[in-house]
């Protein structure tokens, strides 16, 4: 269902032709991807930008297919700041938001549906590719069902692992969020920052996220594994 979604918001929307914007979001994507591991074992990755300067969002759906508009590439200026959204993206799948999310809002019935469908031919999952793009909050013009913000702070838990343990600054989550902050009232950004928590609580907790995440940075600057990092105590990530 991830995949036929994924098509589908290809066929709508306009994927940038820009070889550094799509290279870019490749390279991150590709590192990320292995810090995922095992988390998503049957993932086909596929990393595509979206020509929408005006929307500052990401996406990731289920099978290792992940958006990203154009908008938040010129906010995100570091690839470490980049990293840090593609991670948070990819953590709410590797964490099952989705279905959480549509359990929550089409009842068991509706879902056990969908994994009928699930079991039999590709051609058949057309018909939930909007649920399926909703849940996940791909499209400016899709009425977004928003995770909650525990699923968002949790997402912000796991995405700032599998950043850092990609190679990237965790702390750059902190001076993107900043950023975020202070184009709270733009149009462009007000859609995808209504559903996530405070500013200040988001910025705080990631702050206290800190002494977790580094060492897994530290690591893998220093060429060693980060899953070998002595003291990272919280359950594993993408569980």
């Amino acid at each position: 269902m991830g995949s036929t979604a994924f098509a589908d918001v290809k066929a709508k929307e306009k994927v940038s032709s820009d070889p550094a914007a799509n290279a870019r979001v490749r390279r991150v994507g590709e590192r990320i991807a292995v810090a995922v591991g095992s988390a998503l074992p049957t993932a086909k990755w596929e990393f595509v930008v979206f020509e929408e300067p005006e929307t500052v969002n990401a996406f990731a759906l289920p099978g290792g297919k992940v958006g990203v508009y154009t908008g938040l590439l010129k906010l995100a200026a570091t690839d470490d700041e980049l990293a840090i959204v593609m991670g948070h993206e990819i953590g709410h799948v590797t964490a099952r938001h989705g279905a959480e999310r549509m359990t929550q809002a089409y009842g068991v019935s509706t879902l056990a549906a969908v994994a009928g469908v699930a079991t039999q031919s590709s051609s058949q999952y057309g018909q939930y590719a909007d649920i399926v793009a909703q849940v996940f909050g791909v499209g400016g013009n899709l009425a977004v069902m928003a995770f909650s913000r525990s699923q968002e702070s949790e997402a912000d838990h796991i995405g700032i692992r599998y950043a850092a343990k990609a190679g990237y600054d965790p702390r750059a989550a902190i001076t993107f969020w900043e950023k975020m902050a202070k184009q709270k009232g733009s149009a462009s950004t007000v859609k995808w920052l209504s559903t996530h928590p405070p500013d200040e609580q988001r910025i705080a907790d990631l702050k206290r996220l800190m002494p977790e995440a580094l060492p897994f940075y530290e690591a893998t600057k220093q060429g060693n594994p980060a899953d070998r990092v002595i003291g990272a105590e919280q359950r594993p990530i993408g569980q």
